[in-house]
């Protein structure tokens, strides 16, 4: 007796049916509109955020006011001159810094020279430079600074010469994040190619996911240059949208491809197999990618613009993948046919026919359901087990010393900490007003400075800089502590609750503080404000989703509660990693402190993805 057709019925099959039986216009549409995409995100260009940009709360306030009228603070190089056994005779550390000033003044890079400083036992030398043009193009000028301190070095070989700073760093760390870029892509695609060989036993059906996931990043990689003239995005931009695009792309796939195979196993015919996947695993593909959409755009209430851009990015990559899976696969399958079985491995392809079911997975799942009770204790308390020391995380504001310690300028700038440790960072009070060279804001702003200077609060001399309407005043004042630990976030506690409001009270000015100390305190308590709505709103909106999908109450909850003791067993992973040390030395990690933007987007990935599977 012949099968009953499906009913091609719902955006899903209809995509589906449609694509398969007109698999040339589909493939070459899906071609098209990944071409195009690329082409024109280049043709557009992508802008990326500011450093100004991508703080929060009252940095990212004192920080725009200071890019708008030119008051940023320039890119600095700060170029170290010691023995090569830590010491060196005065002749030739004095020597060596004379040929750093000559090379860097005849760059072209740089707008002033330093004196060189030596330090407190007179051991080494220091040089500090200021670049020239827009310090968030530092990065442009790193080559020259590089090469300028290179023609010292050959010069004067018995000293060493190295060169921290915001070009140089920025230069070394891009060309670090390129390279764990290409090597996450060297890795994850054959890891993913292989466990998809696995999968499905054939080489041709294991790389259709593949190819998919691909296109659909390169695709996106495009996209996002157009909404990124509205909403700048971050430079680590690229990386997510792979990550998650090799995600869901190769998911979707999986779903649809099995689900094709499994009918064909069954005795169906090409076109009827692709219509059961289409009004089936498309239908999961299709509810599965706006739930993960629903996740993903949680971090639009983060209040950060680098969260902004990732949720821009991720949902993209999302709807991308989402879209050639219902079009541009089934039409592929169809094309393909029986060809799909083509490059079989001979062992997993035996073990793949008769319906394509596991053996191991089938034996574990009925005796899951023969005794879900016991199922759920041991599973159920493996993930409460991990999910205890989640209760003890920690975050902590990435710094300098959270960056590669294999970069050089990071082994320099080290070097720099541990020979000049007076060198403290400052706050950086922005002041706006109609005039701040008012008699009234000038007292103001001595009071704050002598103030803090007599309290302990700032441990040296201000700079102050004005703009030429008169309109911003930016004060650098020193903070006590190193910029990271507790005296430093209570100077500038102190500074931002009691001395500035004693001072300016009554004046009608506008003072924030910025600097690295007040940037990694806003983060965090920009983070802390945040995480309960984006919690909040993609709790709900997944619930809502599922609650219309299913008709069912007791299925979202289920689902909600089990994707939150997931997370709460990644976060516990975290702190017995990252906190803990617990083999630390095996990831080659340090267990530091989990970074304090971790915990949300963690969060709203897992979420998203793990739903993919309920």
């Amino acid at each position: 007796m012949r099968r009953r057709r499906p009913r091609i019925k719902g955006i899903a099959a209809r995509a589906g049916h449609w694509s398969a039986t007109h698999r040339k216009q589909a493939i070459g549409l899906w071609i098209a509109f990944v071409v195009v995409a690329l082409i024109g995100g280049g043709a557009v260009g992508q802008r990326s955020l500011t450093d100004a940009e991508t703080e929060v709360g009252e940095s990212r306030t004192a920080e725009l006011a200071l890019e708008d009228k030119g008051l940023d603070d320039p890119a600095a190089e700060s170029v170290l001159i010691q023995g090569k056994s830590g010491t060196g005779t005065s002749q030739e550390l004095q020597a060596a810094a004379a040929d750093v000033r000559r090379e860097l003044a005849s760059s072209g890079q740089v707008a002033n020279v330093d004196p060189a400083q030596p330090s407190a036992e007179g051991r080494a030398l220091l040089v500090n430079a200021d670049l020239k043009g827009d310090p968030d193009e530092a990065e442009e000028r790193a080559d020259a600074i590089f090469a300028a301190v290179d023609s010292a070095q050959r010069a004067n070989p018995n000293v060493e010469v190295g060169v921290a700073g915001d070009a140089t760093a920025e230069k070394q760390l891009g060309e670090s994040l390129d390279s764990d870029f290409a090597q996450a892509e060297k890795l994850s695609l054959p890891i993913t190619l292989l466990i998809l060989v696995v999968a499905f036993g054939a080489l041709v059906a294991a790389g259709i996911p593949v190819i998919l996931a691909i296109s659909a990043v390169a695709a996106t990689i495009g996209l996002v240059s157009i909404p990124s003239q509205i909403f700048p995005v971050d430079d680590a931009i690229g990386s997510v949208i792979l990550l998650i695009g090799m995600a869901v792309g190769v998911d979707y796939s999986l779903f649809y491809l099995r689900r094709e195979r499994e009918e064909r196993a069954r005795g169906r015919e090409p076109l009827e197999a692709i219509d059961v996947a289409a009004a089936t695993s498309g239908r999961a593909v299709l509810v599965s990618g706006l739930t993960v959409i629903a996740a993903m755009a949680g971090m639009f209430l983060s209040g950060s613009s680098v969260f902004l851009s990732f949720g821009v990015g991720t949902l993209l990559v999302v709807a991308v993948a989402m879209l050639g899976s219902l079009t541009f696969l089934p039409a592929m399958m169809s094309l393909l046919g029986d060809r799909m079985e083509k490059g079989r491995i001979p062992f997993l392809s035996r073990r793949k026919r008769g319906g394509g079911e596991s053996r191991v997975w089938t034996a574990v799942v009925r005796r899951v359901m023969r005794r879900p009770a016991v199922a759920i204790v041991i599973a159920g308390g493996a993930l409460v087990a991990l999910a205890i020391p989640a209760f003890g995380l920690n975050v902590k504001a990435t710094g300098i010393n959270d960056l590669p310690s294999g970069m050089s300028t990071i082994q320099t700038y080290e070097r720099i900490q541990d020979l000049y440790p007076s060198e403290h960072p400052p706050a950086e009070l922005v002041v706006q007003a109609d005039n701040v060279r008012s008699p009234q804001l000038t007292s103001a702003i001595d009071e704050v400075v002598s103030t803090a200077q007599a309290e302990g609060v700032a441990v040296g001399d201000p700079e102050i800089r004005i703009n030429d309407e008169a309109t911003v005043a930016a004060v650098s004042l020193p903070l006590a502590g190193d910029g990271e630990n507790d005296r430093s976030k209570d100077a500038l506690s102190s500074l931002r609750g009691d001395l500035i409001p004693a001072a300016f009270g009554g004046t009608g000015a506008q003072v924030d503080v910025a600097g690295d100390t007040a940037s990694s305190v806003d983060w965090q308590d920009s983070l802390s404000a945040h995480l309960p709505l984006v919690f909040g709103f993609v709790l709900s909106l997944a619930f809502l989703l599922l609650l219309v999908t299913f008709r069912s109450v007791v299925v979202p909850i289920t689902s909600i509660l089990l994707n939150l003791l997931s997370v709460g067993a990644a976060y516990g992973v975290l702190v017995l990693v990252f906190q803990e040390g617990l083999g630390e030395s095996l990831l080659g990690a340090d267990a530091s402190g989990v970074t304090s933007w971790l915990p949300l987007f963690l969060f709203v990935v897992l979420f998203g993805l793990s739903m993919d599977y309920h």
